[in-house]
């Protein structure tokens, strides 16, 4: 039986807010099947980018564990977890993360540079001209549109083929026709590549592409 890339075993999130405790989610399980395509949907502010940056081992829940491709992030600490995604982990983050001194090539080219990959220079432009920025290589990130900026991240997240790629949000600042495109990259990667895809979104068309739909409602995942 196929244990999953992604195991959560009842998982909880709490914290301390103005006027007391705030349980963001609780007792929560999920299995995401290597290779699957999974959409986590949820009304702002139901702890959906929260969830997926403690699946990507970005922040320890309050209770609970959670494995990625058999290893334990809860026992792992902040350098381990940086290690363990490195080599199998691609993240696309709603606010972009990109690095301001790096044109768009040289943000692309980070997670090839840090794995020592000689080809990492034509990897890059490879993974912008995918997401339509061949003209803006040379770009540095306050040159480029939110949406350019996306894309840029977009390509940073895939230029290694990862094992795992996950994204918060990723056609949320972006036209319906570049949507789509980068739709397509994503389901492509994922069809071609075996990449497992974890995505957050409000986008209904985005998750009707994805094999299984989750809802987090009042601290629970439930099944579309």
């Amino acid at each position: 039986m196929n244990p999953g890339i992604i195991r959560v075993d009842r998982l909880g999130m709490r914290f301390q807010g103005p006027e007391g405790e705030i349980v963001l989610f609780q007792d929560l399980d999920l299995t995401v099947a290597a290779g699957d395509r999974v959409a986590i949907l949820g009304a702002s502010g139901s702890g959906k980018s929260t969830l997926l940056g403690l699946l990507a081992g970005l922040d320890l829940p309050t209770e609970g564990r959670i494995l990625l491709d058999g290893q334990d992030l809860t026992a792992m600490d902040e350098d381990s977890r940086a290690r363990l995604r490195s080599g199998k982990l691609g993240f696309v983050f709603q606010a972009f993360h990109l690095l301001p001194g790096l044109t768009a090539i040289e943000n692309v080219m980070l997670p090839a540079e840090l794995a020592n990959d000689p080809q990492a220079a034509s990897k890059a432009e490879a993974a912008l001209v995918a997401v339509g920025l061949e003209q803006r290589l040379r770009h540095y990130p306050a040159q480029l549109s939110g949406g350019e900026q996306q894309r840029v991240a977009i390509a940073r997240a895939f230029v290694m083929a990862p094992k795992l790629l996950m994204a918060d949000e990723p056609t949320g600042n972006l036209d319906q026709q570049t949507g789509e495109r980068i739709a397509d990259l994503l389901f492509r990667l994922n069809e071609e590549h075996g990449t497992t895809l974890v995505l957050v979104t409000h986008d209904q068309n985005l998750a009707a592409r994805c094999r299984q739909v989750y809802w987090l409602r009042a601290g629970r995942l439930e099944a579309a």
